[in-house]
């Protein structure tokens, strides 16, 4: 199994927003709204980095108040 972080940037106050929003969506295991340089912090899983980009990373960038997004893929546990 492939899992990653994805870090993302807001518009102001719509960090809360953008949790709920992402919380439900397929291969997302985590979702937390941070401080710092990004805003929300999710953990998520797929079979690969294409199965990844295509069921969590494109629908997290078409939620609204989503700026930009850094996928860190998680190397060993």
């Amino acid at each position: 199994m492939f899992e990653a972080f994805v870090l993302i940037q807001c518009e102001a106050g719509k960090g809360a927003a953008v949790a709920r929003a992402i919380v439900d969506l397929d291969r997302v295991q985590v979702v937390d709204v941070v401080t710092g340089p990004f805003d929300v912090v999710v953990r998520a899983e797929a079979t690969s980095i294409d199965e990844l980009g295509k069921l969590v990373l494109r629908p997290i960038q078409r939620v609204d108040g989503v700026i930009r997004t850094m996928t860190c893929p998680i190397l060993h546990r």
